[in-house]
């Protein structure tokens, strides 16, 4: 009996700090894609220069270098740290000798390899083909080439092969059918308005623990990993507050810094369904000594998408793991929490209650027996906080806010 074992693509990555970020952060970042893709980084490379050579990226002796590290260790791939043009992949892959790929390839890949629903699927197919259609020139050796591994997932190079017209109708196919996706969660959307339903979205950069502590506050199963972008598609729960109130949790995809701009059109309307919540959970992990800025990333982007005016409350996550709390971010009304071990959970619920739009306030109430749906009505949306059957109807303690009141307050017991 053999047992085939398949391992994983090794891979030498590529920083050119050119001074315009932090090189040695974004090439970790890169790294932890890498293995969040499947791959292992396996030597890493980086060259500071003004600005990128057009024919290599790199500086030719650079190229050279990193060319002969390739043949001597063996390696499957070389990826680099920012976008390349169709020239320079053709001509590192003529020195290398082995595929090279740039950072928007490798994170598209990954949101390939996570989309799972429908629409996760096909805002991921329409960003492959809208950064691969201007790219096609000069592609024919590379699209010919089928095989596995990375940058090889989604769409299919085969697709890729046919003429730019067929692409340009499969986008534009791929556009219509995300309408009708985003036409039917309207729906869902303006029926959750009508019945005042109050939603909180769990947002922040990826690898967060936002997944971790959806299923700590409502057991939903979502897929948690130790990985970019591990969640994708997002998933609705409802959570019932301590006052009683049931809101709907809303887990989302993660954010990046520079994330490509293809991908921040196609989840855009993801992202609006966060963007459009009544609550907003920033949630950072406390233990990463950028925990700081990426903060201020997701801030940015929601800002950009119209919600910089709703409540958003910091989440400071694994704060078990961080060394020392000095060093982790001070802000005005942050929780900090473990979603791992469960910690700090009283006081977010208690965050969230505080924000949210509309408070609640105790009635006393006697519904005759023909009013039974308004009783029912209670239960769901308000909370009872005691009930008794007497002679003349339902008597009724509960929680309710102005528009349940506008319902019940006939019946209200002075």
């Amino acid at each position: 009996m053999f047992e085939n074992e398949t391992k994983p693509q090794r891979a030498l990555l590529v920083c050119l700090d050119t001074g315009e970020y932090d090189g040695e952060a974004s090439l970790a970042e890169l790294a932890e894609l890498t293995r969040s893709a499947g791959a292992e980084a396996a030597f890493f490379l980086t060259q500071k220069r003004p600005a990128p050579d057009t024919a290599t990226c790199l500086g030719s002796g650079m190229a050279e270098e990193a060319g002969e590290l390739v043949r001597r260790e063996e390696l499957d791939l070389v990826i680099f740290d920012r976008e390349l043009t169709p020239t320079q992949i053709r001509n590192l892959e003529e020195i290398c000798g082995v595929r090279v790929i740039d950072r928007t390839t490798l994170i598209l890949d990954i949101f390939a390899l996570r989309a799972k629903s429908r629409e996760g699927k096909l805002q991921v197919e329409l960003a492959q083909l809208k950064y691969l259609l201007p790219r096609l020139t000069g592609r024919g050796a590379a699209l010919s080439r089928l095989g596995g591994g990375i940058g090889t997932r989604g769409p299919g190079e085969t697709k890729l092969e046919t003429d730019r017209r067929h692409i340009r109708r499969r986008i534009g196919s791929l556009k219509e059918q995300l309408q009708e996706v985003e036409a039917a969660r309207g729906v869902i959307q303006r029926r959750r308005e009508k019945n005042g339903v109050v939603t909180v979205a769990l947002v922040g950069y990826t690898n967060a623990g936002k997944s971790t502590l959806m299923n700590q506050l409502t057991q939903a199963g979502v897929l948690a990993e130790d990985k970019l972008f591990a969640t994708l598609d997002p998933t609705a729960r409802a959570l019932k507050l301590p006052c009683g109130k049931t809101v709907m949790l809303i887990d989302t995809v993660g954010l990046l810094r520079r994330l490509p701009h293809h991908l921040v059109e196609a989840f855009k309307s993801t992202l609006e369904q966060a963007a459009a919540a009544d609550i907003l959970l920033n949630v950072c992990d406390a233990s990463s000594p950028e925990a700081g800025e990426h903060l201020q990333v997701t801030r940015e982007l929601l800002e950009e998408l119209g919600a910089g005016d709703h409540p958003m409350i910091p989440v400071l996550n694994k704060w078990d793991a961080v060394q020392d709390p000095d060093l982790a971010p001070r802000l005005p009304g942050a929780v900090r929490i473990s979603a791992l071990r469960g910690e700090g959970l009283e006081e977010l619920l208690q965050a969230i209650e505080e924000n949210l739009p509309e408070k609640t306030f105790p009635v006393e109430l006697l519904l005759p027996f023909s009013k039974s749906g308004l009783a029912a009505k209670l239960r769901e949306e308000g909370a009872v906080t005691g009930e008794e059957y007497v002679p003349e109807g339902l008597r009724l303690s509960a929680q309710v806010d102005s528009r349940l009141y506008a319902l019940v307050k006939d019946y209200e017991l002075h």
